[in-house]
């Protein structure tokens, strides 16, 4: 009897310690105070080296504890250089009393020479490493190197990574001259053969000097600044130029990326009238006819009048038709300008027409997928857009035209 109790208690032991194994702790646990905690990263090329530039979190300034020197500059950045990016981080130790932990990185940057290097190679530690998150951005520093951008102290956002995820995150959003590219967005469009990548671009405004300083931040116009700059063009994973800012917004609305945004038309009798995006819808659709490649980018959009700068009599149908007549023909300019620059000064589809044309027709895609960009210069594309204007705002006419009648 006690022989039978014994031997039904096994498999209650086995499963009180089979339950117990993962109560015995973290075996990769590292305390917070041995960790210096990066929220930006970059990364410049000098000869055959990497020049690898962290930007850390100074604790005691941002946890605002009493007795913190109100002059300490809120992050700290390292630089090391070596062979592989791996080496350079690993070598930081050297002047870093804490070793870097990178898993809650915003911002990647690349300097201008090292993006037109190629960055793919310089990538691979970043989409390899299991603690690393791939949810930050990738930048690109327009005109200067990742280390200087890193070093800028902004005003605001008391980190300078936190301030360049943000803006970038607000201006797609609120105005799209740029648009967020992830890790993973970027490795897959290196992959594909049917979209080249686009970063988009910061750049320092101001003086040469004086950005490290906390004097920076200390007057109303710093100065120094990072600004947004538009979106870099790259034939898989070099750069071959740069977008302007009304070809940056022409790439977002033929990728169907614009959330709202804020343009301007003439009106019939001279002046200005401002519309507000509130809604845009693109479709891009890629077939083949007589061998060659027919485009199409088909946009829908709303807008709100937002401005009245001029003598025009809104409560009329025919005035609301001929500003989105003239709103159309703006939009389709915009449009045009991004698909130039792809087609013919950088020969690059980095909108991802090739994708579109693959859906359609896998048997010619297979047949010409290795060298689209040259196919894609060539092709036909057509562009139509349709704009709609749904409100006038809380006043009809500009009240300045009652005041001069």
């Amino acid at each position: 009897m006690a022989a039978n109790m014994t031997f039904k208690r096994i498999p209650i032991l086995l499963s009180v310690l089979i339950l117990m194994l993962p109560l015995t702790g973290c075996w990769d646990r590292r305390e917070m105070n041995e960790l210096a905690i990066s929220l930006g990263m970059g990364i410049d090329r000098v000869g055959k080296k990497y020049v690898v530039t962290v930007q850390v979190v100074n604790p005691s300034q941002i946890a605002g504890q009493k007795g913190s020197g109100s002059n300490e500059s809120p992050v700290r950045t390292y630089t090391a250089e070596g062979p592989t990016v791996y080496e350079a981080i690993r070598k930081m130790t050297i002047a870093s009393p804490r070793k870097i932990y990178a898993a809650h990185l915003r911002v990647l940057i690349f300097g201008e020479g090292m993006a037109r290097q190629g960055i793919g190679k310089s990538i691979d530690l970043l989409s390899r490493d299991y603690e690393l998150r791939t949810d930050f951005f990738l930048l690109v520093a327009r005109g200067t190197t990742a280390a200087h951008a890193l070093n800028i102290l902004t005003p605001l956002e008391r980190i300078p990574a936190n301030k360049l995820y943000r803006s970038i995150e607000t201006s797609e959003k609120a105005w799209a001259p740029v648009t967020t590219v992830t890790l993973d967005e970027f490795v897959n469009d290196i992959v594909s053969k049917g979209k080249n990548p686009v970063i988009s671009g910061i750049r320092l405004t101001g003086t040469e000097d004086g950005g490290s300083s906390t004097d920076n931040i200390k007057t109303t116009r710093p100065a120094i600044q990072l600004e947004n700059n538009g979106l870099a063009v790259f034939r898989k994973d070099k750069l071959v130029g740069w977008l302007s800012e009304m070809e940056s917004k022409g790439y977002n609305y033929i990728i169907n990326n614009v959330t709202s945004t804020v343009g301007h038309v003439s009106c019939p009798n001279g002046g200005n009238l401002a519309l507000e995006v509130v809604r845009a819808d693109s479709k891009m659709k890629g077939t083949v006819k007589e061998g060659r490649p027919h485009l199409s980018v088909e946009l829908r959009v709303e807008e709100n009048v937002g401005e009245v700068e001029c003598s025009i009599d809104l409560t009329k149908v025919r005035s609301i038709q001929e500003l989105e007549k003239r709103a159309e023909e703006r939009l389709t300019r915009i449009i045009r300008r991004s698909l130039d620059a792809g087609q013919k000064k950088y020969k690059s589809d980095f909108f991802g027409f090739g994708n579109a044309v693959h859906r359609s027709n896998p048997g010619y895609w297979k047949a010409v997928q290795k060298d689209w960009d040259e196919r894609f210069e060539d092709a036909v594309i057509d562009v139509k857009v349709n704009v709609k204007i749904k409100r006038t705002g809380t006043v009809t006419n500009s009240f300045m035209e009652d005041k001069e009648e």
